[in-house]
């Protein structure tokens, strides 16, 4: 299994990159890695690593797009950009089943758009992670941040995409949609909401629970959250932020509570561990820009070595999945797919 990784995307890049390409290759016995970036600097780093493995192939690349362009302009000006180039290999080459990227979310998802390409019947594709629920399982929000701006059909599709992933990837065979909206009862949130919550009544290709407000993401009531992009983005940065202010707190209050409080919070060790763990993306992977015609996984910013090894291991559960078939026929079958 190839998968190809944008070497030069992200805060942490190259150096990062190219150790999360190492330790994938070292821990995963079928899988080749191809980084697309600098050669020579990225030679450089597998040296200094010690590999000397035949399993990281390198396409050199000398340009870099940056968070602070254009995406757009820079997909288009950009053709010999370590994205660019990874986006059109993924297109191009049927040997390899995914690609990685931790750069510009823009210009990733301008590329994915633009030069892989969206399936058949798609209207828009839809970047789509999976957030930790209380009760240990996993929700899907879609959208997080592709599509700002939403007609209510495009909301119904979401709903039949996200159905159609998570009953792949975890399972579940009528997953329950829930609608984010400002209150539970039908008659709440914008025009928007109210549109898509009649379609969504009426389509037959998915198990629609209803409205629910944002509070409720992450209780395990549902398996799938339908947003539109701005609402869904400022939703999860919203749950991220209070997690992290909420485990700062903590970590502020033991620090103040005197002998007791640290012997008590030193009993809880175990317990502050998992939760954090259970609340680390690192673990999680990357978000699948799903409706597209290969698997594209954008990643944290972030992103260091561990992430990068996630995120192949997300790539290669995706491809076993047989997503991209079950997709292909889901939206060929659903009820509201792009007219022809």
């Amino acid at each position: 299994m190839k998968i190809i990784i944008d070497a030069f995307g992200g805060d942490y890049s190259p150096e990062e990159i190219v150790k999360g390409a190492i330790t994938s290759v070292n821990l995963i016995p079928d899988v080749e890695i191809i980084l697309t970036g600098d050669k020579e600097k990225i030679e450089n780093i597998l040296k200094q690593e010690n590999y000397s493995g035949d399993r990281i192939e390198i396409v050199h690349a000398p340009d870099v797009i940056s968070n602070d362009e254009s995406p757009t302009m820079a997909i288009r000006r950009k053709t010999e950009s370590s994205l660019v180039k990874a986006l059109t290999l993924l297109k191009e080459r049927d040997d390899i089943i995914g690609m990685i990227s931790a750069g510009s979310t823009g210009a990733v998802l301008s590329g994915g758009l633009f030069i892989v390409g969206r399936m058949q019947g798609v209207k828009r594709p839809a970047l789509s992670p999976f957030l930790p629920t209380v009760t240990g399982g996993k929700t899907l929000l879609i959208d997080c941040g592709a599509n700002v701006d939403c007609k209510p059909e495009y909301l119904v599709q979401f709903a039949i995409m996200g159905s159609i992933y998570v009953k792949a990837m975890l399972g579940i065979e009528n997953p329950r949609v829930g609608l984010i909206s400002n209150g539970v009862e039908d008659h709440k949130g914008n025009e928007q909401i109210h549109q898509t919550f009649e379609l969504l009544k009426n389509t037959k290709d998915i198990n629609f629970v209803g409205n629910m407000e944002a509070r409720e993401m992450l209780s395990g009531d549902y398996d799938v959250l339908v947003a539109d992009g701005f609402t869904g983005n400022v939703a999860m940065k919203s749950a991220e932020g209070t997690i992290k202010a909420f485990m700062q707190i903590l970590k502020n209050e033991v620090a103040d509570s005197g002998l007791k409080g640290k012997l008590g919070a030193l009993m809880m060790k175990g317990v502050f561990k998992k939760i954090k763990a259970r609340m680390n993306y690192t673990d999680v992977g990357g978000s699948p820009f799903l409706g597209l015609n290969k698997i594209l996984i954008k990643s944290h910013g972030s992103s260091k070595a561990k992430t990068i090894y996630s995120c192949v291991l997300q790539v290669i559960d995706i491809y076993k999945s047989n997503y991209i078939e079950n997709m292909r026929e889901g939206i060929k079958n659903s009820s509201i797919a792009e007219e022809k």
